[in-house]
């Protein structure tokens, strides 16, 4: 195991989690989870996430926190994967031993977040982060992953969008947890803030939380005290991911659907339904193509097989198209495995990586009522 707290280690680790590396994959399964606050930073472009989360980071400072950042750029000659798109934004944070900085690309994701991100996030928690800051690409409607990663999720805005606000609300406006106008000593500021609140009275939270609107001029530091006060506010409620999770809270996932031609499944989903896709990958040992599509705070899984000998060729070959499997997100996969294997359960493989980190395993029809059932944990 490396030292995490050395940072050429834990940025030798970083790459390693990135380039899907046996010993990445090796090392994630190893790391303990620690107190972080996982902070998300979306918006669209220019809203001035990179400087408000510099801004952030230094305030951390000087109250003796230590923050892990993760910067998400596109793949594009325009950032040249700099270090939130602007190094010399950064310098004053280099020689910093309480920050680590991380820029990612994309490397054609959607959804805002690079493939390896959840993994980067899981490594510099287990460091002994106070903060972990994730920037997404800044997109617009795509940007939702971050919701499912983040215990606290930010949508920057800033003066001078009027209608866009209502525009892309079907997207990232209803991710957050919090609000913050940037760039408040711009004109337009009020007209802003009444787009959000008035879009937020057309319905409520089913956690009853109300997202607190906070203005910054991060340039400034301005207001940046007050966005963190709200940041503990809704963690002191308890609502945030990391502080709902027990050993019994389940959730759904995904639906995984074997078919045979994704593109043409994304006829359906994605066309006649205008459902998003948050991801397509490839997941070579599984001899799968896959496309992830949100539903709230799940997903459907389209599943096409690469080989005709693979699990989901001989599924389609014997059953046709449909539901293949029905994954649930557990906090303790080692607890949740031990605990079936006690009752006698079917458990058709050990504990495993899979694509982006996470641990798997699934649990055979007979054990679970007819139903391929996979359990899953972050």
């Amino acid at each position: 195991m490396p030292d995490l707290s050395n940072p050429r280690d834990l940025a030798r680790a970083a790459t390693a989690i990135e380039n899907h590396d046996p010993e990445g994959l090796e090392l994630l399964r190893g790391l303990k989870p620690g107190h972080a606050v996982i902070l998300g930073i979306t918006g669209p472009p220019g809203a001035g996430k990179s400087t408000l989360v510099d801004a952030m980071a230094r305030l951390l400072r000087q109250d003796h926190k230590t923050a892990g950042i993760i910067a998400v750029d596109p793949s594009s000659r325009l950032t040249g994967g700099a270090i939130l798109g602007d190094r010399i934004r950064m310098q004053s944070h280099h020689a910093d031993p309480g920050i680590f900085i991380r820029s990612m690309a994309t490397r054609g994701s959607v959804g805002g977040l690079a493939q390896a991100t959840q993994g980067v996030v899981k490594l510099l928690d287990a460091s002994g982060k106070d903060f972990v800051i994730i920037e997404t690409v800044g997109v617009g409607q795509a940007e939702i992953e971050i919701a499912g990663l983040a215990d606290v999720t930010v949508v920057v805005l800033v003066p001078g969008m009027g209608d866009d606000v209502q525009a892309i609300k079907s997207g990232i406006m209803e991710i957050a947890d919090i609000f913050v106008i940037n760039k408040a000593d711009h004109p337009g500021v009020e007209r802003v803030e009444d787009e959000i609140r008035g879009m937020l009275s057309l319905g409520h939270r089913p956690d009853g939380w109300v997202p607190p609107v906070v203005r910054t001029v991060a340039t400034e530091g301005t207001g940046v005290d007050k966005l963190l006060e709200a940041v503990w506010r809704y963690r002191e409620t308890g609502l945030g991911k990391r502080g709902r999770k027990r050993v019994t809270d389940y959730t759904i996932d995904h639906l995984g659907v074997a078919v045979r031609s994704v593109d043409t499944a994304l006829k359906f989903y994605r066309e006649q339904l205008g459902m998003a896709v948050s991801l397509r990958e490839q997941v070579a040992e599984e001899k799968v193509n896959v496309a992830m599509l949100p539903v709230g705070d799940s997903r459907i899984e389209l599943l096409e097989p690469t080989d005709p000998d693979s699990v989901i060729g001989k599924f389609l070959e014997k059953r046709g198209e449909g539901l293949h499997h029905v994954a649930l997100r557990v906090p303790d996969l080692a607890a949740t495995t031990a605990r079936l294997r006690a009752a006698g359960a079917r458990l058709l493989n050990e504990p495993r990586a899979g694509a982006g980190g996470h641990l798997y395993v699934f649990v055979h029809p007979d054990s679970a009522g007819g139903v391929l059932v996979e359990l899953i944990q972050e």
